[in-house]
C-alpha cells in the first residue's frame, strides 16, 4: 500500500480557493478507495481477518451480559479457546465472564425437546427412534468466557491504522477550535480511559448540549489530531442520528473527513484504508455517494483550524 503524500497542501487565498479545494479531496477520495482495495487484498489483512474469523458473534443479550460484566472487553472466547485456537492463557485469579452457551442435542420433531426430556414429558410422538431425530436447539447452559486482556501468550495481528508525522500544531489548533465547531472536548489519559479499544468517541447528549468529544491520549500526536477530526467529524454530521443501520455508513464518513484533513496537514493516513477494510457493510465506493458531505465536513474543519494556526 503506498503511503499517502506527506507534504502539507496549501490553496491561494483567491476566488478559486474552494474549487481547488474541492477537486483536490475528490482526488484524495479517489486515492483512499484505492489504497482500501490494496489494503483487503494485502497478507496482512488476509491474517486478521482468519483471527477475526474465530472469534464468535455473540447474540445481543450475550453482548449486553459481557458488558455488563466486563465493560472494556473487546474480544473473548472461552478457556480452552483461548489455548488451542490462539496459544494464549487465561492468566490466573482472573474471574470469568458469564453467557448463556446454546445446547445442541438430538431433538423430538414434535415437541422439540432433548431426548432425556422428551422421556419425562407427555410427548407420545415415536414414529421414529430418537437415534434418529436431527439434532437442533434444545435450550442454553451459562458458559464462562474471557477477555483477551485476562490472557498472556502469542499477540494477535493487528492493523497499524495509525496515522503518523508531526502534529505538534495540529493538536492544539484542534483543541482551540471545539467550541467554534460546537463541540466540547476532553484528552483523557490512558489510565482513566473507560472506552475500550477506542481512540476516541463522540457522546451526543441533549439538543441543548454540544456533542462531547472524548479522545485517548498517546505519544503519538498525529495520530490524537486525526482520532480528534474523526471524532468532530462525527458530531458535525451524525448528531441526532439514531439508525443502526446508518452505522457503517457513518464510519465511513467520519473516517475520510480525518483522512483528508490529517493529510491536508502533511501527516501520513494511509492507515485509514485498514480502519476501513475491517468495516463491515459499505463498500468504500460508497465514500462518493457522499462526498459533498464528507469534503463540506472536511473544509469546514480545515478553514477553522487554518485561521488558528495562521493567527500564531
Amino acid at each position: 500500500m503506498t503511503p499517502s503524500d506527506c507534504s502539507q497542501v496549501s490553496f491561494n487565498d483567491s476566488d478559486t480557493r474552494r474549487e481547488e479545494m474541492q477537486s483536490t479531496m475528490e482526488t484524495w477520495v479517489e486515492d483512499l478507495v484505492d489504497e482500501v482495495d490494496d489494503a483487503v487484498s494485502s497478507d496482512e489483512f488476509q491474517r486478521w481477518l482468519d483471527v477475526q474469523s474465530r472469534f464468535h458473534d455473540y447474540s445481543h443479550r450475550n453482548t449486553l451480559l459481557i458488558n455488563r460484566q466486563y465493560p472494556n472487553a473487546t474480544r473473548v472466547a472461552g478457556y480452552r479457546t483461548w489455548q488451542n485456537e490462539f496459544d494464549r492463557h487465561v492468566k490466573e485469579g482472573e474471574s470469568a465472564i458469564w453467557i448463556w452457551a446454546p445446547i445442541i442435542a438430538k431433538q423430538c420433531p414434535e415437541c422439540e425437546n432433548s431426548p432425556s426430556y422428551h422421556d419425562r414429558s407427555d410427548c407420545e410422538y415415536n414414529e421414529t427412534p430418537p437415534e434418529e431425530w436431527s439434532k437442533g436447539l434444545v435450550g442454553f447452559r451459562p458458559a464462562p468466557v474471557f477477555d483477551i486482556s485476562q490472557t498472556d501468550g502469542e499477540p494477535l495481528p493487528e492493523l497499524e491504522t495509525e496515522a503518523t508525522g508531526t502534529a505538534d500544531e495540529l493538536v492544539p489548533a484542534l483543541l482551540e477550535v471545539a467550541s467554534s465547531l460546537t463541540v466540547e472536548v476532553d484528552i483523557v489519559s490512558r489510565d482513566n480511559w473507560p472506552h475500550g479499544d477506542a481512540k476516541g468517541v463522540c457522546q451526543y447528549r441533549s439538543p441543548a448540549e454540544r456533542p462531547l468529544v472524548e479522545a485517548r491520549d498517546r505519544e503519538n500526536s498525529a495520530d490524537l489530531a486525526v482520532t480528534l477530526v474523526h471524532e468532530y467529524a462525527h458530531a458535525l454530521l451524525h448528531s441526532g442520528i439514531d439508525d443502526e443501520t446508518e452505522r457503517s455508513k457513518r464510519e465511513l464518513e467520519a473516517e475520510a473527513v480525518g483522512y483528508i484533513v490529517g493529510r491536508y496537514f502533511g501527516l501520513d493516513t494511509s492507515g485509514s484504508a485498514f480502519y476501513l477494510a475491517a468495516w463491515q457493510g459499505d463498500e468504500p465506493e460508497a465514500i462518493f455517494d457522499r462526498l459533498e458531505r464528507i469534503s463540506s465536513t472536511a473544509a469546514e474543519i480545515i478553514d477553522t483550524v487554518d485561521e488558528v494556526i495562521l493567527d500564531e
